[in-house]
């Protein structure tokens, strides 16, 4: 095996993955693929001027200005309760003693 190969069997066993034959097979197709691709990628050898990047398009996050608002009363947030008692939500017990 080369260096540029991968143990599939092996990175399975790690992974604590159960691969068919045909997944071994088809795996290591695509893996093999990706490795082709490296070396196409290695053959540019100047790419200092190339921002390291994470995604293929620019990810900017989206904020909004942090404002108070009032929120609801009591009497509103209870409005639509099916079940209701002194004030509050009333619900199904899930917890078994």
């Amino acid at each position: 095996m080369s260096q540029s190969e991968i143990n599939l069997q092996h990175t399975a066993k790690l992974a604590r993955l159960e691969l068919t034959e045909e997944e071994m097979a088809r795996y290591q197709s695509q893996i093999a693929g990706i490795l082709d691709y490296m070396k196409v990628l290695e053959a540019h050898e100047d790419l200092a001027a190339v921002d390291p990047t994470a995604h293929a398009m620019p990810v900017y996050d989206v904020w909004r200005e942090d404002a108070s608002r009032d929120g609801f009363t009591a009497e509103e947030a209870l409005s639509n309760a099916p079940r209701k008692s002194q004030g509050q939500f009333l619900i199904t017990r899930v917890v078994e003693e």
